[in-house]
């Protein structure tokens, strides 16, 4: 990284005397290096302005406060960190000419972006959300990860009320825009699968007019979408209309292999993962690369050496049982794709160990019911 004070001032909408350059930008004290910025993040449980003069005593150039802090460095007082943080990201994101691909949806996220990450890399070395830091610090800080070794980037987005998609793109300035699908993920501050098109839509407001936006043209709620500033492109299953298609789904219990269908050429796919939730994704990752003008054999390469991301679908032998680690925070979506595929496994006998829902409001009784009736069927 190399920026200046003031032009990170000037970002902010602040003023400095100081024009050092600041070399990295860090929330933590555990990992301030010399030169950098230190931005005071405020939490629940936490207030990094109460450790400013620890992040200077470590190498720390300047401060980013909320308030009157002790420091020996400069510091830039602003109205709210946060932000500032997202600011600064912005900032520095603009100073690379790379494709950016930014996802979201109400699940898939982060297995779409791991394949979206697979198929870039055989033409890019790309830089990727790590884990589900999806939020509005956890963007930011991948954000500032950059640096000139990296030709491209692919940034999950995640939310739960309106408005933080909206900041999360206009900081990634993507190039291409991908939503995976419009389920019930979030639904108590959202209020209705509509309320939740809509936050997620909030995705364009940082896309370059005239850019792709990716989108799955078997989701209701998403076919629906008409935008003419960009470049829609469907992938699907069941929809004959869309630009990119699976056919020939198969699974041997380990892999899915399909045919995918764009335009008049069809091209065989193998993931290393079972499910038919992980068809779609592997089709929004496959449409990314043909968008970004990638041979379609490399694509499938790319998608061929998919490795799940924590403990989403992750199959352990042990002895004679197959355990299938798929934990993480569940919609009654994922729930219904992880019984899917369960009975897609083969085995004498079957246990779902199931877990509850969050964040479903006045809905959870009756989401929480339909699952286990489709548990049940």
């Amino acid at each position: 990284m190399n920026l200046t004070l003031k032009e990170i001032a000037r970002a902010l909408g602040t003023e400095t005397k100081s024009n050092i350059t600041i070399t990295s930008v860090s929330t933590d004290t555990r990992k301030i290096e010399q030169g950098s910025l230190f931005v005071c993040l405020k939490g629940d449980n936490f207030d990094a302005h109460d450790f400013v003069m620890q992040a200077v005593d470590k190498g720390a150039a300047a401060v980013v406060a909320e308030r009157e802090v002790e420091s020996t460095v400069p510091v830039l007082k602003v109205e709210s960190t946060k932000t500032a943080f997202l600011q600064i990201a912005s900032l520095y994101r603009n100073k690379f000419d790379i494709p950016v691909v930014g996802l979201t949806g109400s699940v898939g996220k982060t297995t779409t972006k791991e394949m979206i990450y697979r198929v870039l890399s055989e033409k890019y070395h790309t830089l990727k959300t790590e884990g589900n830091l999806n939020n509005e610090i956890g963007l930011p800080t991948t954000l500032l990860r950059l640096n000139e070794e990296y030709s491209a980037a692919v940034i999950e987005m995640g939310m739960s009320a309106f408005g933080e998609i909206s900041r999360l793109t206009n900081t990634a300035k993507p190039t291409i825009a991908v939503i995976t699908n419009i389920g019930v993920s979030h639904i108590e501050f959202l209020g209705s699968r509509d309320g939740i098109l809509k936050a997620k839509c909030e995705i364009f407001e940082g896309l370059k007019k005239g850019s792709y936006a990716i989108l799955n043209g078997d989701d209701d709620k998403l076919i629906t979408v008409k935008k003419d500033d960009y470049k829609i492109v469907f992938f699907g299953i069941e929809n004959k209309e869309c630009f990119v298609r699976a056919e020939d789904i198969a699974s041997d219990g380990e892999n899915t292999s399909f045919t995918v269908v764009f335009g008049n050429k069809k091209q065989p796919v193998t993931i290393p993962t079972v499910g038919l939730h992980n068809v779609y994704d592997a089709l929004a990752a496959f449409t990314v690369g043909i968008c970004q003008g990638m041979d379609e054999k490399k694509i499938a390469l790319g998608l061929s050496k998919y490795e799940p991301a924590g403990m989403r679908q992750r199959i352990r032998k042990i002895g004679e049982i197959t355990v299938v680690e798929d934990c993480y925070n569940a919609s009654p979506d994922s729930q219904k794709a992880a019984v899917n595929t369960l009975c897609c496994l083969d085995g004498k006998r079957k246990i779902a160990v199931l877990g509850d829902m969050l964040e479903l409001g006045s809905h959870s009784a009756s989401l929480h019911s339909s699952v286990g009736e489709y548990v049940k069927s």
